[in-house]
Order: structure tokens, then C-alpha cells, then sequence
């Protein structure tokens, strides 16, 4: 018989540190939008230091036990109130050099005061996003956790908060095989609690959910609504109106659930015309409101009809980077991108590998570009795992609960590059569903593979997509540039195609021959001909071209990419135009 030796500490020799957190967990059914909800922001300095071997979560600091039983004084190996402070929101690895590589946990600490609002008011705990698990404790106590770094989370704090309030988020970007993305992918992994964090005070019931949108028949003369109630009072009216259009109408909700469709027309949103309109539903004496545009995206054989009219989307990729704020984007920030791609001519961005900030979408909104969204199913994901395939679908459905009333967001994508295994067909066809169950007025796509021996598009999950999505880089990883046009001469879809990804490197400034490799004159030689090319295939109806701007990524090793992706139109800090930009710009001024 084994015995446990007295002075045996579990937390130090235990392997399966993370059991214990395993639940609650933070998900898609505990997610509520926001809209234009007041939030009492918890963003500024909070107190930080890494954790490499996960001692908060091993040793339990959060329950800050600083004495025995006998009220004698403890050592611990952690001092709070004394740490550094850093930012929130923002990324670990671009506020000191000795972080900028970390991948681990780091634990975030801050002070909270509270006082008390109406009677029977219900507080939650708003999270934005960290990346890419999180472990959140309130007072000593464990609310749960959170798994997935770019989608918003809440915990409700309901009785749970006192005057004074001690915080405590352990943050983990470690890299997993079973994670989404896996833990191999192409770009940088940043850590921390890199967007919002905020208190939400709601009535006893209050609107978790409503959707508002355009009935897409063709009439641009519907619009559907549907809510979702969460609290006691769930049978009721609820009352919704559209100030500006002089609308106000009433739906039925009945076990927390109520839709309805009313004759309404508005004035159509488009990237030319980005009219929003300000919505409001009340349930009770709760008041939900967000600013709505209309419009209708479908397809009609190989179109894309964007309000009726056949459209070409003039796109280009993009990731969500900053050289100073790395996945912390600043409002100004989002607004240059967007500002410098209109000027390139576009009115499309596809947002690669996940889902982009909340203020994304809105600005895009306001600016009037389209996007496609995206989750990180990305290249070797684990396909034939249960919790693999729960983390990305989870995902899926709080990116499309934030942002299904953006009218800028035209195409959800369940990944990117896989190889078409059994596996994978029905991992990935079940997210397809799960868009088109959810979400019945977008786009379903992803960005597939080229067919690897005869050119063609022949991925088995074109027949779960609305539009197909494909990558090819002939030219660069494939240098024999003649199979591009033997690609489109093999493939015959049924549906539109955007070519997703094609490009080349091109160290900023690096002029050179045109057959010269990360030269910006070999990256022009390599778009003027793909340019010629897409030009003349019909089914081709967009292309977002690899990528905006340069950006971090670990495995990018040559001496001229120096840890970047060296295959962006711009320079990182966007102040220079590698030659290729103008000839997209040029391209895509054509059609205008």
C-alpha cells in the first residue's frame, strides 16, 4: 500500500495543475450583447507579473493566504500590491523586451470599489478578449474560465461584489495541440488581456440577444427581429422601434424567445452609402439599442449580389497588428487601415486568422467596407477531437452573437487551408452549419486549397459553402506561374470564387530584378501577372490578395524577413507603398 509522506505538497508535484478549473466555463450560452450598453470600464493600469510555471494556478494565490490557522505569518511568493503595473488593455509582449517571446501565464491583479445600483439589478464581469485562455477569480473565489483568445466572454458577479474587490485574471497563450488555432500557425502569438474589461449592470430580465436585419428576399422591404430574454419575466411584449424611419412595432416573446418581421424600408448600406440607423428594443425596463445598417448579401449562380446588384469584392487580407500595440489596435489605428485601403481602392477586407476587436466590425460599419470573418481553424487543427471541435464552434457562435447586426460583415469563414480529410469535412461542415443555422443572411466560406495533383478547385467542402475561397501562390511558393491558368481552365464551380491569398515576399525598399527573390520588383512582377490573369475568369467575383501590411511571425527566419511575414502592400507602421500596392490600387480603380 502507497502513503501519501506528510510533508508531500500536491500543488508542487501535481501534472494536471488545470483540472481543478475545469468548470464553469465562459461560453457561447452565457454570452450577451452588448450593444450600446453603458460599461464601467475596468481598463488601465493593472498590476502584473509573468508566472512560467503557473504557481497562481498550482499554489492558489488568488485565495491570498497570508497566515496560518494560528495567525502566525506566512511567506508567499507573490506580492500583488507591489507588482509592476502594465496597461489593460494591451499584449505582454510588446511592453518590455524581456516578454516579448514569453508564452506561459501571466497574472493580471486589480482593486475594484462598488456601489450598489437599483435593487435587483443583476453585474456581470465583460471581457473583450484574452489570448488565450483565462482563469478568473473575484475575492478568492474561482467565477471560471474562458477558451479562445479573440472572442468576448462574461461571468456574472451578481452578490458576489463587496465595497472593495479584489481581481484576479490568469492569463495562459501557451500553445496546445488541441487548441484553435493549434499550436503551430503563421503568425505571432501575443499574450494578455489585449482588449476591454468592464462591469455591466442589467435589470432582473434584461434582452441578452436581438438580431435586426434586412429579410433577404429580394424587397428590401422586410426587416426580422428576434430577441432572447434571460431572467424571471420571460413571457411578455417586447417593443421595438427605429426612430428615423418613424417605426415602431410590437413581437410576442414567449419562453424567453419572440420574433417577428414588420414592413419597413430603409435606406439601403453599402460600402458607398453607409447608412446605420439608431434601434431600439424595450422588454420590461430594460432598453437595448445599436446602431443597424441594412442591406442584403446572396448569391445567384456565380454572383454575388450585393442590394440586388452583382458585385466584384475588391479586398485584400489583413491581421490585426501594430508594431507598438501588437493585437491591441487603437481605434485610430483600425481607421488607417480601413482609410488606407479605400485608397487602394477597396471596399472589402478579409480579417485573417480570427476574429478581429468588436470596434473593428463597428468602424467598418461606419466607413462603409465590407468583411469577411474568420476563425482560427487554421492548417493542422486537430479535426478528430470532440473538444477541438467544441472550442472552434463555440468560437464561431460568439463571434457571430457580437457581430450578426454588422452590416459590414457579409461572409463568416469556418478556416483556412486544410486538406480535405474525412476528418476535417465533417469537422468543418458542422461549423458551415452552425453558420447557416445561426445566421441564415450571410455567407458561408473558407479559404481552401488548390486540389495538389491535378490543379483545380475540387475541395469536398465546397457543397457546405455559399462562396469558395481559395488560396494559390504561383508564382512564389509554386514557381511555375503556368499553373494558374491550367487551375481555372480545370475547375468549373457552381458557385462565385474569391481568391483569398496569392502574393510574395518583398523586403520594404529592396529593389532588385524582377526575378530577384524579396525584391518589391519581383513581388510587382508576380501581381501584374496575377492581376492578368484573375481578370479574365468569369467565376472570379473578389480577391483579397496576401496581405496589407507586414507583420510578426516566428517562423519567418531569412535574413530579409527578420521574424516578419514580408508579404504585406505596406511596410508594418503602414508609411511605406511597396510597388505592387499601385498595382492593386490601378487594378481595382479599373472597375470603379
Amino acid at each position: 500500500m502507497t502513503t501519501t509522506p506528510a510533508n508531500f505538497n500536491s500543488e508542487i508535484h501535481r501534472v494536471d495543475f488545470l483540472a481543478p478549473y475545469a468548470e464553469p466555463q465562459a461560453n457561447a450560452e452565457s454570452f450577451f450583447d452588448l450593444g450600446t450598453r453603458p460599461v464601467e470600464s475596468l481598463d488601465g493600469p493593472w498590476h502584473f507579473a509573468i508566472d512560467p510555471f503557473d504557481t497562481c494556478l498550482r499554489a492558489r494565490w488568488f485565495e491570498e493566504k497570508y497566515a496560518d490557522q494560528a495567525g502566525r505569518p506566512c511567506p508567499t511568493d507573490f506580492s500583488f500590491d507591489e507588482w509592476e503595473e502594465v496597461p489593460v488593455p494591451s499584449c505582454w509582449n510588446v511592453l518590455k523586451p524581456e516578454w516579448k517571446w514569453f508564452e506561459g501565464s501571466g497574472v493580471y491583479v486589480r482593486n475594484l470599489d462598488f456601489h450598489p445600483g437599483e435593487s435587483g439589478e443583476r453585474v456581470f464581469l465583460a471581457f473583450a478578449g484574452a489570448a488565450y485562455a483565462a482563469y478568473v477569480f473575484l475575492n478568492g473565489d474561482y467565477l471560471g474560465w474562458h477558451r479562445g483568445g479573440s472572442t468576448p466572454f462574461r461571468f456574472e458577479v451578481t452578490g458576489k461584489l463587496k465595497a472593495r474587490n479584489r481581481l484576479v485574471v490568469v492569463v495562459r497563450n501557451a500553445r496546445e495541440v488541441e487548441n484553435v488555432p493549434t499550436n503551430n500557425f503563421d503568425w505571432f502569438n501575443y499574450g494578455g488581456l489585449h482588449r476591454g474589461v468592464g462591469l455591466v449592470r442589467l435589470p432582473a430580465t434584461f434582452v441578452k440577444a436581438a438580431s435586426v436585419t434586412l429579410v433577404p428576399d429580394g424587397s428590401f422591404s422586410t426587416v426580422a427581429v428576434s430577441v432572447t430574454v434571460d431572467g424571471a419575466e420571460r413571457d411578455g411584449q417586447a417593443r421595438v422601434e427605429i426612430p428615423e424611419l418613424g417605426f415602431a412595432g410590437s413581437l410576442t416573446v414567449a419562453g424567453g424567445v419572440g420574433s417577428a418581421e414588420f414592413d419597413v424600408t430603409p435606406q439601403l448600406w453599402s460600402p458607398d452609402n453607409p447608412k446605420l440607423y439608431d434601434v431600439v428594443i424595450r422588454y420590461g425596463v430594460d432598453e437595448w439599442s445599436d446602431r443597424i445598417g441594412f442591406r442584403e448579401i446572396r448569391v445567384d449562380g456565380n454572383e454575388v449580389l450585393l442590394n440586388g446588384v452583382p458585385v466584384f469584392l475588391r479586398g485584400v487580407c489583413s491581421h490585426e497588428e501594430s508594431d507598438l500595440h501588437g493585437r491591441s489596435l487603437t481605434d485610430e489605428e483600425i481607421r488607417e487601415t480601413f482609410r488606407i485601403a479605400k485608397e487602394m481602392g477597396c471596399d472589402f477586407m478579409r480579417l485573417a486568422h480570427y476574429p478581429h476587436s468588436r470596434a473593428t466590425s463597428r468602424i467598418a460599419d461606419e466607413v462603409g467596407v465590407m468583411l469577411w470573418e474568420e476563425v482560427p481553424v487554421y492548417w493542422a487543427i486537430m479535426f478528430d477531437s470532440p473538444s477541438t471541435l467544441n472550442d472552434a464552434d463555440n468560437q464561431l457562435r460568439e463571434l457571430i452573437l457580437r457581430d450578426r447586426n454588422r452590416a459590414s460583415v457579409i461572409i463568416w469563414s469556418v478556416g483556412n487551408e486544410n486538406a480535405d480529410t474525412d476528418a476535417r469535412l465533417a469537422f468543418m461542415s458542422h461549423l458551415a452549419d452552425t453558420c447557416h443555422d445561426l445566421d441564415p443572411t450571410r455567407l458561408v466560406s473558407a479559404a481552401c486549397l488548390v486540389n495538389p495533383v491535378i490543379p483545380a478547385i475540387s475541395d469536398r467542402l465546397v457543397d457546405k459553402l455559399d462562396v469558395i475561397g481559395l488560396n494559390e501562390y504561383y508564382g512564389w511558393y509554386d514557381p511555375d506561374f503556368d499553373k494558374l491558368p491550367a487551375l481555372f481552365a480545370n475547375s468549373h464551380p457552381s458557385k462565385p470564387v474569391i481568391i483569398t491569398e496569392f502574393g510574395a515576399d518583398a523586403t520594404p525598399d529592396l529593389r532588385g530584378d524582377a526575378d530577384e527573390l524579396y525584391t518589391e520588383d519581383h513581388q510587382l512582377q508576380i501581381y501584374q501577372r496575377q492581376i492578368e490573369v484573375l481578370s479574365t475568369i468569369d467565376y472570379i467575383k473578389g480577391a483579397t490578395p496576401w496581405i496589407f501590411y507586414d507583420f510578426r511571425c516566428p517562423r519567418r527566419t531569412h535574413v530579409l524577413q527578420g521574424y516578419y511575414n514580408r508579404k504585406g502592400l505596406l511596410s508594418p507602421d503602414k508609411t511605406h507603398r511597396k510597388l505592387a500596392f499601385t498595382a492593386m490600387q490601378n487594378w481595382y480603380q479599373s472597375m470603379m
